[in-house]
């Protein structure tokens, strides 16, 4: 049980980095980008491609910290967020909108090291600890939803001649703290047998039904996440009219509510079951999409952030510790790998049409746009609560 908590005070710690990184970018890149990209309906491009890099590396990388083990992997993702740090800093310090995009995709190979902190901890957990190790580390980002925001806004002026270029130097510095935190990690590698322990074809593993709502209900509440996110600094600047600082202060307070109920979802899990979890993350993110349609003040898109953030957090929460009873160990590495190539694959696709969405439609038909995702979670966990309970009576 020591070694359970000190992992997961060690990926806490990482995931409130990683987490921090993000924000930062997610902040900054947009409002450096209306002033370098070529064309308006490009600012969330660099965002995007984060999505873009984690979707093309979860599978490769699930696959290389199988065989060299976590630590490793985890590791050389550090060396990538260094790097996306100094091709964004690069990219204002010349003006660049390419290098801007090359550090967002960076990111996104980073991110998909980060995203497996949460199995990470959970395969190493004991079954009873699981649900709250997972929460626990997702918990780390509350510092992140402060420390990223607040970082950009502090750090926007701190080269004076280049504006955001000392922002982007903190992620930088983000990616080398992890790579000393990581090496107090201690999470054993597999094991020879369970190396080559009987696996199911990746395919009668994705076609359970606990494989199916767990990664649709994932996938669906972190698309509409980052494509509400994604595009909610662009509308209150270029919409609204609001100051980079409001930005910063709703982007802060939709982190802190993403990550923060980490410390007590676990808890929710283990006592009410992943299915009423997920389902009520579901219905707070159907909420934020209510509160933004009513109008553009400051505090609609605060509260829509902070329902949003919140939303996420039990849907994700939820998804992830059932997703850890779709698999055996041998299995384990394939199939958080193809949950997560799912996810960044969808998520993709909506963190790239997000900028075009609010460019030529408006802020209004972004929101909209999400509905049909949360309708077909809400339906695909149904048909699994209602399959679930059927065969318990039988």
């Amino acid at each position: 049980m020591q070694s359970d908590h000190k992992n997961v005070l060690v990926l806490g710690t990482c995931q409130m980095l990683s987490g921090t990184g993000r924000g930062l970018f997610m902040v900054t890149s947009p409002v450096v980008a209306l002033l370098i990209a070529p064309h308006p309906a490009l600012v969330t491009l660099p965002t995007g491609l984060i999505v873009v890099g984690a979707a093309l590396a979860a599978m490769p990388t699930s696959l290389f910290t199988r065989r060299f083990g976590r630590k490793i992997g985890f590791l050389c993702g550090t060396v990538l967020a260094a790097a996306s740090g100094i091709s964004c800093t690069s990219a204002v310090l010349f003006g660049n909108f390419w290098l801007l995009l090359l550090g967002g995709f960076l990111y996104g190979l980073f991110s998909s090291f980060s995203q497996l902190y949460r199995f990470a901890v959970a395969d190493a957990a004991s079954k009873e600890f699981r649900p709250k190790a997972i929460s626990f580390v997702l918990a780390g980002g509350v510092f992140a939803g402060f420390a990223g925001p607040n970082l950009a806004n502090w750090g926007k002026g701190l080269l004076a001649s280049h504006l955001f270029a000392g922002a982007f130097l903190f992620m930088v510095g983000t990616g080398l703290l992890a790579a000393i935190v990581l090496m107090f990690l201690n999470i054993p590698n597999l094991t020879k047998e369970q190396l080559e322990g009987e696996q199911r074809p990746l395919l009668a593993i994705v076609k359970q039904p606990v494989f199916i709502v767990a990664a649709v209900s994932a996938t669906v509440a972190q698309s509409v996440m980052n494509f509400l996110m994604t595009a909610t600094p662009v509308a209150m600047i270029a919409h609204g009219g609001h100051a980079f600082g409001s930005v910063a202060t709703v982007i802060s307070s939709h982190s802190v509510s993403m990550f923060a109920p980490g410390f007590f979802t676990g808890s929710l899990v283990k006592r009410f079951g992943e299915i009423p979890i997920i389902m009520t993350g579901l219905t707070l993110q159907a909420a934020c999409i209510g509160v933004a349609l009513l109008d553009i003040h400051v505090f609609h898109f605060w509260l829509a952030m902070v329902l949003l953030g919140l939303g996420w957090n039990f849907t994700y929460t939820a998804a992830t510790s059932l997703m850890t009873t779709a698999y055996n160990p041998a299995e384990r590495n394939k199939t958080q790998g193809m949950m997560n190539q799912i996810i960044y694959t969808v998520v993709a696709i909506g963190s790239l049409s997000s900028g075009a969405f609010i460019h030529f439609l408006g802020w209004n038909w972004v929101n909209i746009g999400a509905m049909p995702m949360l309708l077909l979670a809400v339906l695909v966990t149904l048909w699994h609560a209602a399959a679930k309970s059927k065969a318990a009576d039988v």
